[in-house]
């Protein structure tokens, strides 16, 4: 009877073992799901990234001259500086969410390359191009960055000469219920410890001979 007991315990444990080692059970050898982790999601951003809308190039010396918001000297100045070259730089990109790119246009001055005007330009339904921001003050310049319009403006104290303004100023503009409004501002000062320097060479000096290397003195006999 003792050995009978014995065995029935043993196959009792063997049992018991089998079961918490099946895929069934909870044992060590169980092999769950793996844990979920949160996934990180990238949504698209929908406003204008500056390159949505298909660029349709305009002649952005006709807009200038038959834009209202242009004023009477930027007009004026408004001339061929070499030939049939005007001074205008002319930018495109999606700023507005528009069908069609919007055009950013510099006025620059013949005799100092100075821009003196940027006008924004927004197509409508139609096609037709309609001013949506101007801003004419000297050394003013626009640009796209990233769907935003950016513009800056050098800052010349009553001493500067035109190479050396003494800041800028920079302001970041964003399309909000169908206008820009000022989004970023950020004011440089600039340093004028290096101010006349461009440009200017060390002076080389004269290349001198070398003199002539006397003998060794003989060692005194006495």
């Amino acid at each position: 009877m003792a050995a009978s007991g014995t065995a029935l315990a043993g196959l009792a444990a063997f049992g018991l073992f089998t079961v918490g080692c099946s895929t069934g059970g909870t044992g060590t050898r169980d092999e769950g799901p793996a844990g979920s982790q949160p996934v990180a999601q990238i949504t698209p951003r929908t406003g204008p990234t500056g390159t949505d809308a298909p660029v349709r190039r305009v002649d952005a010396v006709k807009l200038l001259k038959n834009d209202p918001k242009v004023g009477e000297r930027v007009r004026e100045g408004l001339k061929p500086c070499a030939g049939r070259t005007y001074p205008i730089d002319t930018s495109y990109g999606s700023m507005t969410g528009g069908r069609t790119a919007d055009v950013v246009v510099n006025v620059m001055s013949c005799a100092d390359s100075v821009s003196v005007g940027t006008y924004v330009y927004r197509a409508d339904d139609k096609g037709a191009y309609e001013n949506v921001f101007a801003v004419e003050v000297p050394a003013v310049y626009g640009t796209i960055d990233r769907g935003d319009l950016v513009v800056t403006t050098q800052v010349y104290g009553s001493k500067d000469p035109l190479a050396y303004p003494s800041g800028s100023e920079v302001v970041t503009y964003r399309w909000a219920n169908d206008r820009f409004t000022e989004h970023d501002r950020v004011h440089n000062e600039f340093s004028r410890a290096v101010e006349g320097t461009d440009g200017d060479l060390p002076v080389q000096s004269e290349q001198v001979e070398p003199a002539p290397r006397e003998s060794p003195a003989e060692p005194d006999g006495n």
